[in-house]
């Protein structure tokens, strides 16, 4: 059965505006992250799209975000979460290497980049698979969406180099074990001061 995947960042967190290294840490939405959400709903409404079931990163924001994005019940899931950045959670970005990060965070008590992308594809695959619905909502994190992107990168021919803004929508369709990005959905935040 061909299913369609809704794979949404979270919206903008007090972490985010301060420049923060946020993986496995947690911070609130802002009130710009609040709108971010709301405008993503507004998307999901015009568009008539429903959702037959819903999962979330364990981490607050994402599962604050998925409270906006809809009212259903949705299931919390650990293998969803943010790339862990060991020690230096919480710490300035500029403590970041230069991209790609490789195994840059391993040192700290972190995650490697392969290790990593294999959870959030392994995670994935598995709600999807197991998942009886046609339409799935998923709420995750900027490098978690990034990284599953470039997990199926031989798959699709939509690709966008530039970040994935908060409360962006990857559409994904999914068949025979197979995810096919179809469309990147980046809103317009004009009107929030971004």
């Amino acid at each position: 059965m061909k299913k369609t995947v809704y794979l949404v960042r979270h919206g903008q967190t007090f972490f985010n505006k301060m420049k923060k290294i946020q993986g496995w840490s947690d911070s609130p939405l802002t009130e710009i992250g609040i709108k971010q959400a709301e405008i993503a709903k507004d998307y999901f409404s015009t568009n008539q799209i429903t959702f037959d079931s819903a999962y979330s990163s364990t981490s607050e924001r994402a599962c604050d975000t998925l409270e906006i994005l809809t009212d259903q019940p949705y299931k919390r899931v650990k293998g969803l979460k943010e790339w862990n950045f060991g020690i230096l959670e919480a710490e300035h970005e500029y403590l970041n290497p230069p991209l790609p990060y490789g195994d840059f965070f391993v040192p700290y008590g972190g995650e490697g980049e392969e290790a990593f992308k294999k959870r959030i594809a392994d995670t994935l695959m598995d709600l999807v698979q197991k998942d009886i619905g046609k339409n799935i909502l998923a709420v995750s994190h900027g490098a978690s969406c990034r990284q599953f992107m470039r997990h199926w990168a031989h798959e699709s021919s939509v690709d966008q180099e530039a970040p994935l803004a908060n409360c962006c929508i990857l559409i994904f369709e999914f068949e025979n074990d197979i995810f096919r990005l179809k469309k990147i959905v980046n809103h317009d935040y004009t009107d929030l001061g971004l």
